[in-house]
């Protein structure tokens, strides 16, 4: 089934599946689409050689299954990560 997503939230699916320390799990969380929707999302939205390199680096990433992380990483994103509620980043 096809979710209608605003540009916005495209962006964030997108910027979401490319960072190492964010699992399918945080994604399907907030948007409610499953690791192989994301997958289709990124296949559609990008370039053909953009999409095997992002491919290529999350198969079996053990960060971005919740599955294959260690017990102690809890959170969704990185410490360093800007402040992010309601998929708005905070302003300054």
């Amino acid at each position: 089934m096809e979710k209608d997503f605003t540009e916005r939230e495209l962006d964030r699916i997108i910027e979401m599946a490319w960072e190492d320390r964010t699992p399918f799990e945080a994604i399907t969380f907030q948007f409610g689409i499953s690791e192989q929707e994301t997958i289709e999302i990124m296949r559609r939205e990008m370039k053909p050689s953009s999409f095997r390199m992002w491919r290529k680096r999350v198969q079996g990433r053990s960060t971005k299954h919740a599955k294959l992380r260690q017990d102690d990483i809890d959170r969704f994103k990185s410490s360093r990560q800007k402040p992010i509620s309601g998929n708005k980043i905070s302003k300054r």
